[in-house]
């Protein structure tokens, strides 16, 4: 079980890294009037890789490279390229906030992954607060019951793999650095984008999009390592309810780039995201009293080993 502080370095690190995600799809959203899907992955995954290189570098997070042949760096980096891929596939079918929705079904297929592998153990309360959180990111996105279809599961099927991804995080070994793994996972999405080029045409670069896709590579490398940073040593299945709170950024970009503001629904979505965010701390806290109590009346019980007062 992790600690109390290991939870909240894994939530200060979610947040963070929702934030910075939020930024980077602003910007790519933006260079989608200039390129296909991709060649935005390819054009910024060439940048992206860079970044995280630089990044591991200058927190001295490189470590030795012979481990980028760690099994389950590598297992990661397949499952990040598959979420990729997934993504790409059903954002091409199906309108954008049906799959942001059903992307939101991460952190519940993540707990149900930990409970059923047995890598946590999760209570009824913790169940509550991401189901009220889902709730309030479908009351945010609104999406179109009639745009739910087959395309639906492939976009189910890159959530369980977002979450599968994310506890596969978690069981890389200590040793191997985080600025590795973020290497490693920058380099997966390009990879995606090389193999969906042939079913699209490219388009010849545009300095202003290039620009937006560069400083995207940025946001999304550190994006990628602070995600990292939330999986590691954390119990998932507690940080992954802050993933909601990508949703609540979306919405402040929207309105300060787009002058979009949310309606009646989009606030009460947005107030039950901030609830489950705040009780699921709540319960994180009284959850850790009870296990110091434990353990504290488990050393009053033991006996005194004889010859000591």
């Amino acid at each position: 079980m992790a600690t109390a502080a290991d939870n909240r370095r894994g939530i200060v690190a979610m947040l963070s890294a929702m934030a910075l995600f939020c930024g980077n799809d602003t910007l790519v959203k933006l260079a989608t009037t200039s390129y296909p899907a991709s060649q935005i992955l390819v054009v910024r995954g060439v940048f992206a890789v860079v970044a995280a290189i630089v990044l591991a570098l200058a927190l001295g997070q490189v470590g030795k490279w012979r481990s980028l042949g760690n099994p389950m760096l590598l297992l990661r980096a397949f499952l990040e390229a598959g979420v990729a891929f997934t993504f790409i596939t059903a954002l091409a079918r199906i309108p954008l906030g049906n799959i942001t929705a059903i992307l939101q079904a991460t952190p519940i297929l993540m707990t149900l992954f930990a409970a059923v592998l047995g890598l946590e153990t999760v209570g009824w309360r913790r169940w509550c607060a991401i189901f009220v959180g889902f709730c309030g990111v479908v009351l945010i996105v609104k999406p179109d019951m009639t745009g739910f279809d087959a395309w639906a599961l492939i976009a189910l099927f890159s959530s369980a793999l977002a979450a599968m991804r994310d506890l596969v995080t978690r069981q890389i070994r200590a040793d191997v650095s985080t600025g590795l793994v973020t290497i490693a996972s920058a380099i997966a999405v390009p990879l995606v984008g090389l193999v969906l080029a042939p079913t699209q045409e490219w388009q010849p670069l545009d300095t202003r999009a290039t620009i937006f896709l560069a400083v995207a590579a940025v946001l999304v490398s550190v994006g990628n390592y602070c995600l990292i940073v939330a999986c590691r040593g954390t119990d998932v299945s507690l940080i992954s309810s802050f993933r909601y709170s990508v949703v609540v950024w979306a919405i402040l970009v929207g309105f300060l780039v787009w002058g979009e503001l949310p309606d009646v629904l989009s606030m009460a979505g947005m107030g039950l995201v901030v609830a489950a965010g705040v009780y699921t701390i709540h319960r994180e806290r009284v959850r850790m009293r009870e296990a110091r109590a434990r353990e504290a009346a488990q050393r009053k019980a033991e006996p005194v080993p004889a010859g000591q007062p």
